[in-house]
């Protein structure tokens, strides 16, 4: 059992995406697994075996308890599949968390939007007790998005200031996707210097938006529930 499950479509995402947000969960003595549904393996640069190995890298750095890799076919996510559904589906009742985080069900890569759309599906169908698989039903307490390529819509953004160094060091990690100068790798996009600052940028801008150095955003679908609010009277003064 853990307390948050963050589930990605391949290695790379979760630390481009929500890293800062799970070292914070990490050194708050949350148990975090991460679940990464392909190996990437029809990425331009590096190899499967490649980005495992970084993967793992990556995952001692945020410090997470495991990591696990659903071994679906890169670029072929789809949220109509019920054998994909499936696995997101024992992926979430065997790791049982309070905490679901996926990425935003809407986005430039086809698979990412897809993932999204796949654990909505997933997160109802785990808590039924009538469909049988491999573990005992449960569904998570909160589940939340976060934005990749796409913003899309905001529903909270976290202060990441004290872990935006553990965020990018987890990202370098992944030496065969951005760009380092001795390459040999074809070029992309992703593997461009002004990408790795288009990350920042994005930690910057959403951290001025709530005053602070970095932030990550998320999107929950539907209202969230606020249980003391006291949080407004101990929140500090410059966010407003």
């Amino acid at each position: 059992m853990v307390d948050v499950l963050v589930i990605s479509p391949h290695p790379d995402d979760v630390e481009l995406g929500c890293g800062g947000t799970v070292a914070k969960f990490v050194q708050l003595g949350r148990r975090v697994a991460l679940f990464d549904l392909t190996q990437g393996e029809l990425g331009s640069r590096g190899n499967a075996a490649m980005r495992l190995s970084e993967a793992q890298a990556a995952a001692q750095v945020l410090g997470v308890s495991f990591r696990e890799n659903g071994n679906l076919p890169d670029g072929h996510i789809n949220a109509a599949d019920h054998q994909q559904r499936l696995v997101v589906i024992d992926a979430i009742r065997k790791y049982r968390p309070q905490i679901l985080i996926y990425p935003y069900p809407e986005d430039r890569h086809p698979d990412h939007g897809a993932t999204g759309k796949l654990c909505e599906e997933a997160v109802f169908l785990a808590g039924l007790q009538k469909l049988e698989t491999s573990f005992p039903p449960h569904r998570p307490q909160f589940f939340f998005a976060f934005h990749q390529a796409w913003e899309g819509k905001v529903s909270f953004i976290v202060d990441i200031s004290d872990t935006w160094e553990i965020k990018k060091k987890a990202i370098l990690c992944f030496q065969s996707q951005f760009y380092h100068p001795y390459s040999n790798e074809p070029e992309t996009w992703i593997a461009q210097p002004n990408f790795l600052e288009g990350i920042e940028a994005r930690a910057r801008t959403n951290g001025f938006k709530i005053r602070v150095q970095y932030g990550e955003s998320f999107w929950h679908r539907g209202p969230l529930p606020l249980f003391d609010l006291t949080y407004f009277f101990k929140a500090p003064k410059r966010i407003l």
